[in-house]
Protein backbone atom coordinates (compact mmCIF):
# COMPACT_ATOMS: atom_id res chain seq x y z
CA UNK A 1 0.00 0.00 0.00
CA UNK A 2 1.38 3.34 -0.91
CA UNK A 3 1.83 6.11 1.42
CA UNK A 4 0.28 9.73 1.05
CA UNK A 5 2.53 12.56 0.25
CA UNK A 6 3.73 14.82 2.76
CA UNK A 7 1.31 18.48 2.89
CA UNK A 8 1.88 21.20 1.26
CA UNK A 9 3.07 23.66 3.09
CA UNK A 10 -0.37 25.83 2.89
CA UNK A 11 -1.49 22.96 3.80
CA UNK A 12 -0.44 22.98 7.10
CA UNK A 13 -2.38 24.42 9.71
CA UNK A 14 -1.03 26.98 12.15
CA UNK A 15 1.06 28.57 8.69
CA UNK A 16 4.15 27.19 9.52
CA UNK A 17 6.80 28.62 7.23
CA UNK A 18 8.62 25.75 4.80
CA UNK A 19 11.30 23.47 5.59
CA UNK A 20 14.62 25.56 4.48
CA UNK A 21 16.76 23.72 1.78
CA UNK A 22 20.16 25.68 3.03
CA UNK A 23 22.30 28.25 1.62
CA UNK A 24 22.75 27.90 -2.46
CA UNK A 25 25.75 26.28 -3.79
CA UNK A 26 28.78 27.84 -4.94
CA UNK A 27 28.33 30.43 -7.72
CA UNK A 28 24.69 31.24 -7.66
CA UNK A 29 24.71 33.60 -4.96
CA UNK A 30 23.59 36.79 -4.88
CA UNK A 31 26.29 39.36 -6.84
CA UNK A 32 28.55 40.96 -4.44
CA UNK A 33 27.31 44.46 -3.31
CA UNK A 34 23.65 43.09 -5.19
CA UNK A 35 24.88 44.65 -8.31
CA UNK A 36 24.89 43.45 -11.43
CA UNK A 37 28.21 43.11 -13.45
CA UNK A 38 28.55 46.19 -15.63
CA UNK A 39 28.04 45.48 -19.46
CA UNK A 40 30.91 43.66 -21.17
CA UNK A 41 31.66 41.66 -18.39
CA UNK A 42 30.69 38.07 -18.00
CA UNK A 43 27.51 36.99 -15.28
CA UNK A 44 27.11 35.15 -12.91
CA UNK A 45 25.77 31.50 -13.75
CA UNK A 46 22.24 31.78 -13.77
CA UNK A 47 22.18 35.45 -13.57
CA UNK A 48 21.38 37.93 -16.52
CA UNK A 49 21.64 41.95 -16.55
CA UNK A 50 18.58 43.56 -16.40
CA UNK A 51 19.67 47.35 -17.34
CA UNK A 52 21.31 46.37 -20.82
CA UNK A 53 20.03 48.15 -23.77
CA UNK A 54 18.41 46.31 -26.47
CA UNK A 55 20.58 45.75 -29.64
CA UNK A 56 19.01 45.56 -33.40
CA UNK A 57 20.18 44.10 -35.78
CA UNK A 58 19.65 44.89 -39.41
CA UNK A 59 19.76 42.24 -42.02
CA UNK A 60 20.06 43.43 -45.32
CA UNK A 61 18.16 41.51 -47.94
CA UNK A 62 18.85 41.21 -51.36
CA UNK A 63 16.22 42.92 -54.03
CA UNK A 64 14.95 41.34 -56.88
CA UNK A 65 13.65 43.22 -60.07
CA UNK A 66 10.66 41.89 -61.35
CA UNK A 67 11.40 41.89 -65.23
CA UNK A 68 7.98 43.35 -67.09
CA UNK A 69 7.14 40.02 -69.77
CA UNK A 70 5.57 42.54 -72.71
CA UNK A 71 3.82 40.24 -75.06
CA UNK A 72 0.58 40.01 -76.91
CA UNK A 73 -1.77 41.01 -73.83
CA UNK A 74 -1.29 44.29 -72.05
CA UNK A 75 0.70 44.86 -68.85
CA UNK A 76 0.42 46.33 -65.61
CA UNK A 77 2.93 48.17 -65.13
CA UNK A 78 4.72 51.58 -64.17
CA UNK A 79 4.78 53.92 -67.12
CA UNK A 80 8.82 55.55 -67.23
CA UNK A 81 7.36 59.09 -68.17
CA UNK A 82 4.57 59.85 -66.25
CA UNK A 83 5.32 57.58 -63.17
CA UNK A 84 1.63 56.38 -63.36
CA UNK A 85 0.81 52.72 -62.37
CA UNK A 86 -1.23 52.07 -65.68
CA UNK A 87 -2.31 48.34 -67.49
CA UNK A 88 -0.62 49.08 -71.12
CA UNK A 89 -2.80 49.91 -74.14
CA UNK A 90 -1.42 47.63 -76.99
CA UNK A 91 -1.76 47.88 -80.64
CA UNK A 92 0.11 46.08 -83.67
CA UNK A 93 2.75 47.49 -86.39
CA UNK A 94 4.48 46.10 -89.36
CA UNK A 95 7.72 44.49 -88.14
CA UNK A 96 10.42 42.46 -89.63
CA UNK A 97 8.94 39.21 -88.93
CA UNK A 98 5.95 40.29 -91.43
CA UNK A 99 8.05 41.06 -94.08
CA UNK A 100 9.94 37.81 -93.55
CA UNK A 101 6.73 35.77 -93.69
CA UNK A 102 5.91 37.87 -96.88
CA UNK A 103 8.86 36.92 -98.41
CA UNK A 104 8.58 33.52 -98.45
CA UNK A 105 5.24 33.23 -99.36
CA UNK A 106 6.06 35.22 -102.38
CA UNK A 107 9.23 32.63 -102.71
CA UNK A 108 6.96 29.64 -102.60
CA UNK A 109 4.46 30.80 -105.53
CA UNK A 110 1.60 33.09 -103.50
CA UNK A 111 3.16 36.07 -105.37
CA UNK A 112 -0.24 37.43 -107.43
CA UNK A 113 -1.49 38.46 -103.66
CA UNK A 114 -1.44 35.96 -100.80
CA UNK A 115 1.84 36.58 -100.12
CA UNK A 116 0.29 40.07 -98.71
CA UNK A 117 -1.82 38.27 -96.26
CA UNK A 118 0.88 38.72 -93.32
CA UNK A 119 0.42 42.50 -92.95
CA UNK A 120 -3.56 41.95 -92.33
CA UNK A 121 -2.43 39.67 -89.77
CA UNK A 122 -2.10 40.47 -86.13
CA UNK A 123 -0.44 37.42 -85.27
CA UNK A 124 2.55 38.18 -88.07
CA UNK A 125 3.10 41.77 -86.26
CA UNK A 126 5.01 43.66 -83.51
CA UNK A 127 3.37 44.57 -80.70
CA UNK A 128 3.53 48.48 -79.58
CA UNK A 129 2.49 48.97 -75.64
CA UNK A 130 1.59 52.43 -74.84
CA UNK A 131 0.65 54.76 -71.60
CA UNK A 132 -3.29 55.28 -71.55
CA UNK A 133 -1.99 58.48 -69.26
CA UNK A 134 0.00 59.90 -71.61
CA UNK A 135 0.42 58.09 -74.57
CA UNK A 136 3.74 57.16 -74.99
CA UNK A 137 5.67 54.26 -76.07
CA UNK A 138 6.23 52.15 -73.14
CA UNK A 139 7.91 48.58 -74.73
CA UNK A 140 7.82 47.07 -78.43
CA UNK A 141 7.86 43.32 -78.47
CA UNK A 142 9.00 42.30 -81.41
CA UNK A 143 7.80 38.59 -82.75
CA UNK A 144 11.61 38.10 -84.55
Amino acid sequence: MSQAPPPYPSDQKGGAPPPAYGPPPAGYGPPPGGQYPPTGQPAQPGYYPQNQQATTVVVAQPTIAVVQQYRESPVHTRCPYCQAEVMTGTHYETGTFTWVICLILALVGCWIGCCLIPFCVDGCKDVIHTCPNCRQQVARWSRM
